[in-house]
C-alpha cells in the first residue's frame, strides 16, 4: 500500500512539474525533495505535513457522448421449421467430427493427395478424375459423379458400391453422420 501511494504521488508530482505545477502554489518543496521524502497515505504533495489529499481532476477529460441515430428496428424473423440457407452453410463449413476418419487418408487441399486423392472440390466431380492420383481401375471405370445420392451410397459401403476400389474404409453406417460429412464435402 505504501509503495502504491508513493508511486502514485511521485507520478502526480512529476506530472505537475512537467506542466508547470499549480500557479498558486507557495511551497518551496522541489521535485527532488518530494521524490525522496516518504509520502504518507492521505498526504498532499507539496503541502505542509498532515494536510489531506484532495482529488485532482483527470488530465484527460472524458469525451462528450456523441449523439447517434437509433437504428430502425427491423422485423424479427419468424421461427421456421427449416434452418436458413446461411445457417446450413455455416454448419456445413464447420468440419464435423466424423470427417476425422476421412482425413486419415485424404487432404482437403487442392492438388495435394495423400493415401487417397484430395477431396477439394469433390462434390460434383467425376469419380477417379483427380490429376496425379493413381486410382484403381474399378474406380476409374465406375462412371460415378460425386453427387448427394452417390456420396451417400459410397460412404455407406465403399466396397459394395465400387468393388475392387483401393479404399479399404468400411463406411459410415449412421445416416446423420454421413449427411454431415457430405454437407462438409460440398463446401470444399
Amino acid at each position: 500500500m505504501k509503495l502504491v501511494a508513493s508511486a502514485t504521488a511521485l507520478t502526480l508530482v512529476l506530472a505537475l512539474a512537467a506542466c508547470g505545477g499549480d500557479k498558486n502554489e507557495t511551497s518551496d518543496t522541489t521535485v527532488a525533495e518530494t521524490a525522496t521524502t516518504p509520502i504518507q497515505p492521505g498526504q498532499d504533495i507539496g503541502a505542509t505535513p498532515g494536510a489531506t489529499l484532495t482529488p485532482v481532476p483527470s488530465a484527460t477529460p472524458s469525451p462528450a457522448p456523441t449523439p447517434t441515430a437509433s437504428p430502425t428496428p427491423s422485423p424479427s424473423p419468424s421461427p421456421s421449421a427449416t434452418p436458413s440457407a446461411a445457417a446450413t452453410t455455416a454448419a456445413a463449413a464447420t468440419k464435423p467430427p466424423e470427417f476425422a476418419q476421412c482425413q486419415a487418408c485424404h487432404t482437403t487441399e487442392a492438388g495435394k493427395n495423400g493415401i487417397g486423392p484430395s477431396l477439394a472440390h469433390v462434390y460434383g466431380r467425376k469419380a477417379g478424375s483427380v490429376a496425379g492420383y493413381d486410382y484403381s481401375e474399378p474406380m476409374k471405370s465406375s462412371g460415378l459423379a460425386w453427387n448427394q445420392a452417390n456420396l451417400d451410397k459410397y460412404l455407406t459401403d465403399p466396397q459394395g458400391v465400387v468393388p475392387g476400389t483401393k479404399m479399404t474404409f468400411p463406411g459410415i453406417k449412421d445416416a446423420a453422420k454421413r449427411k454431415a460429412v457430405i454437407a462438409y464435402l460440398k463446401t470444399l
